[in-house]
């Protein structure tokens, strides 16, 4: 239930993005984990599956993060394959095709120039905007003011973009606010800081990145929580 913060604008893109994870399951942080396949692209490393959870190529200027989300997939786990894979080779080029044989995943790709959002849930593949402006997204669609964080917080994150628009120093305004937003439990669902537990999924937030696209440059850059699912 990880969730993202974006904000697009022409000829560039910011963002902050937290990712929610089973802590018992093996990671790495930023890296060029894979120098024979993906030589340059540099992203968080899921150990298991060898796939990314964020990615990005400083040379192409491309990004792209995985959301999962729900299904409707009827198929054996043997069968399906890992959507860390999705995000390097969205980095490389090569967005996913339908059929996906995948479990459900927004995938945002991300480049200086334009934004969207692929939807899988296991019957189709559909695509999604990013209008300029701020959005967020978390387990379901952009900007859902279905899910409980993003009807809270998004009118926050879009004031706070507004106001340090011309602000070299933007990320540090934006987990200001990702901090103040941590005074809420971590179970509750306008939570952002996440403890999934309760609602039934073993997974906590355990980093968050911020990242900054434009057409001279890629800047991306994460901080580990020490304690998962709490802001220290």
């Amino acid at each position: 239930m990880c969730t993202v913060v974006i904000d697009v604008e022409p000829g560039a893109a910011r963002l902050l993005a937290v990712r929610d994870e089973d802590p018992q399951r093996d990671w790495d942080d930023l890296g060029a984990w894979w120098p024979g396949r993906y030589p340059g692209v540099i992203g968080i490393r899921d150990r298991r599956a060898g796939g990314a959870w964020l990615a990005f190529d400083p040379a192409t200027r491309r990004l792209a993060v995985l959301l999962n989300r729900a299904d409707l997939l009827d198929l054996p786990e043997s069968e399906l394959e890992s959507r860390g894979g999705l995000v390097l080779e969205s980095v490389a080029g090569r967005s996913p095709q339908p059929p996906v044989r995948t479990h459900g995943f927004n995938l945002l790709e991300v480049t200086p120039d334009a934004a969207r959002v692929l939807t899988w849930d296991g019957t189709a593949l559909r695509e999604s905007a990013v209008a300029p402006g701020v959005h967020m997204i978390a387990h379901d669609d952009l900007d859902d003011q279905a899910t409980p964080r993003i009807e809270k917080w998004l009118p926050r994150f879009r004031a706070e973009a507004r106001e340090t628009s011309d602000a070299t120093d933007w990320a540090s305004h934006w987990i200001g606010l990702l901090a103040e937003t941590a005074s809420l439990d971590p179970a509750d669902d306008r939570a952002i800081i996440r403890d999934n537990n309760p609602h039934g999924y073993p997974t906590m937030s355990l980093l968050y990145c911020t990242a900054e696209l434009t057409a001279e440059h890629a800047d991306v850059g994460s901080h580990i929580l020490p304690r998962p699912g709490h802001w220290t």
